[in-house]
């Protein structure tokens, strides 16, 4: 097997729970706002994505503007909840360390959703040491996810070609931004059967974090 020279890690669903504390918030103020959707719709159209990027339906279902006072409203709730109730992915931090080692420093977190947020998990979840300030935010990006921006970014910054990187994705939408920027993608499907990438070329598909752990000293 192919040895990388970086591995990226999107964060939300891969490295902490945090999607169904996430989108609980973000249906219960979409459905106070007007737009009543069921928890499933809620998942199937927000996650992997930046709740900005679908402003048109939100404002179309709601028929109100998505002001920034709303944005700084949800944020608040949300990271209230994410500081109370956020658990890491199990193996992840595992999965991590074993990264960081095998590539000698050489890994990076490349995320959809807004910096602040993605700093503030991945120092609950004690990864911080070793990401130091490679954290990476699709909001920072010309385009987000699915575009292949934020990996590009990481790429460049770890001063690695994106065809030598490995990404580790949980959605069809991350998994088409790592594949968009040339990297090699490996699924992450905690529960199913990764139905969530059929149709995308992802090179291999875990349903238990330690695999990568285990897999990267294979990776010659």
């Amino acid at each position: 097997m192919v040895r990388f020279d970086a591995v990226l890690f999107d964060c939300d669903g891969v490295l902490v729970d945090s999607e169904p504390i996430t989108n609980g918030v973000l249906r219960q103020m979409l459905n106070e706002a007007g737009w009543a959707l069921s928890a499933a719709e809620c998942e199937r159209i927000f996650i992997g994505k930046a709740v900005r990027d679908e402003r048109v339906r939100i404002e179309a279902e709601t028929g109100q503007p998505l002001t920034d006072e709303w944005m700084r409203a949800f944020y608040a709730r949300r990271d209230q909840r994410l500081r109370a109730e956020l658990q890491t992915v199990r193996g992840a931090l595992d999965a991590v360390v074993a990264a960081h080692g095998h590539t000698a420093g050489r890994i990076a977190c490349a995320s959809g959703a807004d910096r602040p947020k993605v700093v503030m998990q991945i120092g609950m979840a004690g990864m911080a040491p070793y990401f130091g300030d490679r954290i990476f935010s699709g909001h920072d990006q010309p385009r987000s996810k699915p575009h292949p921006d934020v990996y590009l970014a990481a790429a460049a910054h770890l001063g690695v070609d994106p065809a030598r990187c490995l990404v580790i994705e949980d959605t069809a939408t991350g998994a088409q931004a790592g594949l968009a920027a040339g990297a090699t993608v490996w699924g992450y499907c905690q529960h199913g059967d990764g139905r969530a990438f059929e149709g995308l070329p992802v090179a291999k598909v875990m349903h238990h974090m330690a695999e990568l752990a285990q897999a990267l000293p294979t990776l010659r």
